[in-house]
Order: structure tokens, then sequence, then C-alpha cells
């Protein structure tokens, strides 16, 4: 038994009471009160659980939009059930109030009245519309609230998720885990100054835990997972109250001022492992806004605008999907029109984020100008996929006495692969390249219509860490594309590859599998070039004219490498395929004092690398080679990455921006 709370309830219903019964009923009767009086009760609907082992319902929230009842169970699971929607339903619910089923007349004391459940059978048994089975595992769902157009449902599996409703469909948009070790997350609540707190058990303590400020505001050492508990808090003090042992205890206590004082609010806990640009924001009364994404080594990556008046970086979003570090970023985008609640002005891109435990997160991101948020942004974060190598491992039965393959696999790059979807062979799928700590180079397929995210091909060819892969497309005269893939190693080793063939093998597979194949072979690479002495830590690819592309790549020694390709067809009689020749190479040794981590060509003439040594040269490609023309110190220690791009002025002329992720981050 339980009260719904919502601002979805009829106008005349006083108290919605839900109350689950056997073979997975659940009855919504309506409770009226009034002063000296006794309550009336009028049954008003009748809902079917779906079949479980515990089947019962554990909390329930009326929509805003009215007519609809979210309720979740005891098996984990989330439900929307139709209220007050149907014609009939209203006629019958007030033919039997008429009919005297109150359960205790409101003028009279007698104890014979009948039951309004004596009449139930009048009213039909609902089904639910929409059922997301088992969204908080088996442990139940503790909590429903609606807010801001969106609803959230917390769990005792350490997440709450964000859901928005669709038609008559509940879609889940993401997963939020608030803090390692808070597993009994009871209750959500919003504050008028923007605050989410989480209300829950973390171990033997009740906790109230800031969004905001990412740390507990109250911690009361009260036991842990009580069932009957109620928390009240005021700007002058707090008050817990709990049941244990039979005993009813409170805990109060009165508001201390804060003195702690937040000079610049911190973007991650630890260094900053990745950093990619989304684009820029236009907003009417505001500096222009630039959308970074950022990934994290605290396992986290985040949505921020920063703004190029104020300086001051400003969290949009935080995405904690991931179990391990975030170690690579990769946009692909934007959409077309027609997100709803955004502007044609606003920013829509897939976000592919990756890293420790072989696990791949993927996003749709929406932003556009708010000039009534704090931030002066709206981000809208909706996931779409994710993937880990190890996922049939933790479906397997008995897998405590297998051994377990490559537990600790890292992707250390990733790479979108560009316009795989043509007039002559269009396709909704898009492709993903990897470059893997195991030695492997990945290609994976999306589809995000179906929410699917699926491994097609592989090759081991490196047989050492892969640190880099780069994705790029060529076109022939005629039209014809080719896709090419170039992957870097821990041995100084640059290889090329035509993955053209592997994902139209792997487009048609998935088209007659439904979305399900084993991995294609990725074959042998087309070229390979030792670059380097040892590791190659940043690698760019420009196009260039006459199907030439321009390669570069820095390493830990300090040096660049600079190559000039050329595409053409070769092959024998049997077949004809594409043949890579080496038109020139230019090599840079000691370029940098320490290992170059970002490199960018900006134009066929000029290279910019970025080091751990904080210095941002730039580089003037001649016939004698590479010249410098200047050097920037940056501010940013052990720096990780680089990220590039141009923007033109009014005057004509082009200025380029870069931005440098590692123990913090920096724009120039």
């Amino acid at each position: 038994v339980g009260w719904a709370p919502g601002p979805g309830l009829p106008p005349d219903t006083d108290a919605a009471l839900l109350a689950s019964g056997p073979d997975g009923e659940m009855l919504w009767l309506d409770v009226a009160h009034r002063p000296g009086q006794a309550p009336w009760v009028r049954l008003m609907g009748r809902y079917l659980l779906p079949p479980c082992k515990q089947r019962w319902h554990t909390c329930a929230a009326f929509l805003p939009q009215g007519g609809l009842l979210v309720c979740g169970d005891r098996r984990g699971s989330l439900l929307l059930f139709p209220c007050s929607s149907s014609p009939g339903w209203a006629a019958e619910s007030t033919s039997i109030a008429d009919g005297s089923t109150n359960l205790v007349g409101e003028d009279s004391g007698s104890k014979s009245e009948p039951s309004c459940l004596l009449h139930k059978g009048t009213l039909p048994l609902e089904a639910p519309l929409s059922v997301l089975f088992g969204l908080h595992g088996k442990t139940g769902v503790t909590s429903v609230t609606c807010h801001g157009g969106y609803i959230y449902s917390t769990g005792r599996d350490g997440c709450y998720r964000q859901l928005r409703l669709q038609g008559q469909q509940l879609e889940v948009l993401r997963k939020h885990r608030p803090c390692k070790g808070l597993q009994w997350i009871e209750e959500l609540r919003f504050t008028p100054d923007g605050d989410l707190l989480v209300l829950g058990f973390h171990a033997d303590n009740f906790v109230v835990w800031s969004s905001r400020t990412g740390e507990n505001l109250h911690c009361v050492p009260c036991g842990g997972g009580h069932r009957s508990w109620s928390y009240c808090s005021s700007p002058s003090a707090e008050a817990f109250a709990f049941v244990k042992c039979g005993d009813v205890m409170l805990y109060h206590r009165e508001a201390e001022p804060c003195e702690q004082q937040v000079l610049l609010a911190s973007l991650h806990g630890r260094e900053i492992a990745c950093v990619r640009r989304l684009g820029a924001v236009e907003v009417p009364g505001h500096a222009t806004l630039n959308i970074f994404v950022t990934g994290s080594e605290d396992t986290t990556a985040c949505v921020l605008a920063l703004s190029e008046r104020s300086r001051a970086a400003v969290p949009l979003a935080r995405l904690s999907d991931h179990i391990s570090s975030v170690r690579a970023l990769a946009l692909a985008g934007p959409a077309g029109p027609g997100d709803e609640g955004f502007s044609d002005e606003g920013l829509s891109a897939l976000l592919f984020s990756a890293g420790g435990r072989a696990q791949i997160e993927c996003y749709r991101l929406l932003c556009a100008g708010d000039p009534a948020s704090e931030s002066a942004v709206a981000c809208q974060v909706v996931h779409v996929a994710s993937h880990r190598l190890d996922e049939h491992w933790e479906r397997k039965k008995n897998r405590h006495k297998l051994v377990k393959m490559d537990p600790e696999t890292r992707y250390m790059s990733l790479s979108v692969v560009p316009r795989t979807s043509s007039k002559q062979l269009p396709t909704p799928w898009k492709f993903l390249a990897a470059a893997c700590s195991d030695g492997s180079v990945r290609v994976f397929g999306l589809l995000e219509a179906a929410r699917k995210l699926v491994l097609v091909a592989e090759s081991f060819h490196h047989q050492r860490c892969v640190l880099k892969v780069e994705a790029f497309l060529h076109t022939w005269a005629g039209g014809e594309r080719r896709h090419l893939l170039c992957s870097a190693a821990t041995d100084g080793s640059v290889a090329f590859w035509d993955i053209t063939s592997p994902i139209t093998d792997a487009t048609d597979a998935l088209h007659r599998a439904e979305g399900e194949m084993q991995p294609l072979a990725l074959g042998a690479p087309l070229l390979t070039i030792m670059a380097h002495s040892c590791g190659v830590n940043s690698l760019h690819v420009r196009e260039m004219p006459e199907g030439q592309y321009l390669v570069a790549s820095g390493s830990d020694d300090g040096s660049i490498h600079i190559c000039l390709l050329e595409v053409a067809l070769g092959g024998g009689e049997a077949a004809v395929g594409t043949c890579l020749r080496v038109l020139e190479q230019v090599a840079r040794p000691c370029a940098h004092a320490a290992h170059v981590t970002g490199i960018r060509v900006l134009r066929p003439d000029l290279l910019l690398s970025a080091s751990v040594d904080q210095r941002l040269t730039l580089w003037r490609r001649g016939p004698r080679g590479l010249d410098v023309l200047s050097t920037t110190f940056f501010h940013v220690p052990d720096l990780a990455e680089l990220d590039c791009w141009e923007v033109a002025e009014a005057s004509g002329e082009l200025r380029y921006y870069s931005v440098l992720c590692g123990q913090g981050l920096e724009m120039l």
C-alpha cells in the first residue's frame, strides 16, 4: 500500500492510494477526508502488474500530462498505465460512486456499508501501456518523481535514471550514478536554487548528496537501510526520523554557517584524458559559447560551455556510465533538424566515449541557446547504446570456473568513419574505429534507431598496443568512395587499411541478421611505415589536392614525422584494388623535449604540435622540411590531447583556436 503524489491527479481527487493484491492486481483508491467526518473511499481503477516472483508495486506518481500513471515494482521495472483518458472510465467510476460504494458513508457511522471492492469487477483490468522490465535490477524501484517535463526513477542499484514520455511509451534518456558506494538510493529532491539532492543509505549512514557540489551535505549514522524514514530540511534546521527495532528515532540539527568558499570549481576529480569541441552556440546578450566534451580518469565525461568573454567553464551535463577511465572521445554529426525543443541554431551530434574495461558508450547530444538558464545553454543528453567486450561473459553460467580472457583491455583512441551512407548505397548504420590495448584494431557499427552497437570487424596485425586510429575518405573522379583507416602502435609503426569491403560486407550481414553478426577480418594493411622509434601518441590526417593526404604523427621520443601519400588504383589482373604510394617523408627529431601528445595539420604548409614540455609550436612545411614559426608556452601540465578548429573572421581571414587538456583545460 502506498500514496501516489503527483500534479496529474484529477481535480476531484483528494488523495490517491494504491494497493497491490493477489495475482498482480493493483487498485487505485480515491480517499477523501473532511474535518469531523470519516474518510470516504472510491475505487478509481484496476491495473495488472507483469508476472514476476515478487509481484507488487513499490512507488507511483501521476504524470503532469494527465491521464497517465507511472509506477515501479519490486522487480525493478517501470510501468506506465492509463488512468483517466478514456471516456468510459469516468462513467464507470461515477456510477460506482453513485451506487453507494463508499467504504464509510459521509453522514452515517454504520459499519455495515458495503465495500467499494465488491464492485471492482465493473471496472476493466488495465494492462500497462509501456514496460521497462528490470530497469533497476532485481532490488526494486524506490521512487518515481516528475520534474521539468522529465520522469526520474531511483533504485537500489546505485543509479537514478532520467526518462521522457514519447507518445505513450517510456524512453530512458540517461543513467546517473551519484557517487561510489551509494547503492541504496531512496529519493530525489529538487531545490529551488536548481540543485538536485540524492537521498539514500551509504553503508550504515543516511546521506544527502548534492549533485551540484558533488559532496555529502548531511550524514546521519543510523544503522542504514531503514524502510520507514522521513527527512525534512529548511534553511534553519534539518530533521531525520526513522524506525529502528520498533523505536522511533529522531535526529535534529540546527543549520550551521558554511565556512567553505569555492574559489574555482573543478571540472573533474582527476586529470583530463581527452577533449573534443562540439561547436559554438550564439546566445543573444552573451558572447559566443564554445561547447566542449571532456573525458577523465575519474570515469566521467563532461559537457561544458566555455565563454570567450568571462573565460569561465560551466558544466552542462555529466555522464557517469563508465566503470573505468574515459580515454577517448569521438563526435559524429550534426544531425538533421526536427529535434523537439531545440531551435535550428542548436547543435546536435552523436558522442562516442571509450576507455578502460573495453567499454564504449554512445549518446545523442542536443545543445541550444537558453538565455533564461544560468549557463545560457540548454543541453539534453540521450543515451543511445553501449558495448563491452565481456558482455557475453557476464551472462555465462559458472563463469567463476573459467578464465576470463584479457580483462584489462582499454580503448586508446576512437575515430568515426566518415560518410558511410550514400545515394547509391543508403544505410542507417554508422561505423566507428577503435585502437585497443590488446593489439587489435576494431570497427563497430551503430544503428541509432534500434540502439544497437555491434562489433563488426577486427584485426590483430600490430601484435602490440595500438595507440591511435584515424579514419578518412577518398573519393574517385567517378564518385566511388574508399574508406581508409590509419593506425599507430607502440613500436612506432603507422599502418594504412582499406576498410571499404569489410564495411560493405558488415552492412549486408547486419541487414540480413537484424543487427547480429560475427566479427569479420579486416585483412592485411595496404602499407606500413616505421615512422618513429617508439610509441605514437598523436596522429592526424589532412586531405590534399589531387587525391593526396598529409599524415602527421608525434612520438614519445619528441619527434615529428610527416608523410605525403597518394591513393591510386592497383592490383593484378584478377582484381583491382586500392594502392597507396609514399611521395614524401619528413622527420624532425627532437622537435620537443618530451612526448608529443597533440598534432594537427592546419594547412598544407602549416602544422601545430603540443607536448608534455608545455610548448605549443607552430611549424611551416617547406621544401627543406619543417621550420619553427613560433612557440607558445601553455599552463596545463601532463598534456594528454589537443583539439583545433578554425573561425572565419568578419574581415575574411582565418583564425585558429586550440584546446588542450591534461591536469586542467586551456583554450588558446
